[in-house]
């Protein structure tokens, strides 16, 4: 029986495998949403940017769909903490939240951009969101306890939630720009 291919297991094994070579391999492995107010170009300003177009910010079905998330500082504070401490074969898993869900996101977004929520039917996810339909309704949890434990990393930034409220996502932008 032959093998899934998967891009991102094969990538982290060709990396560790270097090791054998004298180099120390890192992999840094960042939640799907890296968020922060200024000049956010990420997944959520894709979101918004539907949902201002569309009128409605939307989740798929339930909403229960969950988002790993953290602020870029923070990200970019446990990248440096793991690169100044060479850890033979680290996986460093840069999460400050575990799993924001999907309905959360848009009521968020709703609130800050004064639009309703709606559930999208998960197989309208894909009209509804574009290309972004694909990743929105699955649900991409993570964790980040060994990482932390490992640097003694706490992150200190805003939430996801917190940077939607505090207006890091209300620049009008098409889709196609």
């Amino acid at each position: 029986m032959s093998q899934v291919p998967n891009p991102r297991a094969d990538n982290a094994a060709f990396v560790l495998s270097l090791a054998d070579r004298g180099v120390t391999p890192l992999i840094l492995r960042f939640a799907p949403s890296v968020h922060g107010t200024a000049g956010d170009h990420g997944f959520i300003r894709t979101i918004a940017q539907v949902s201002r177009e569309r009128g409605v910010s939307a989740y798929v079905g339930d909403g229960g769909s969950r988002w790993a998330a953290v602020h870029r500082d923070d990200a970019a504070h446990v990248a440096r903490l793991a690169l100044e401490t060479p850890d033979r074969g680290a996986v460093v898993h840069a999460v400050a939240e575990e799993g924001v869900s999907a309905k959360a996101i848009a009521e968020a977004l709703a609130d800050r951009l004064g639009l309703p929520t709606a559930s999208i039917p998960p197989e309208e996810a894909l009209d509804h969101f574009g290309w972004m339909g694909r990743f929105f309704g699955q649900d991409l949890a993570a964790t980040s306890t060994i990482t932390r434990e490992r640097y003694s990393w706490t992150p200190t930034r805003p939430t996801l939630i917190e940077d939607i409220a505090a207006g890091g996502y209300d620049v009008p932008e098409r889709l196609s720009a």
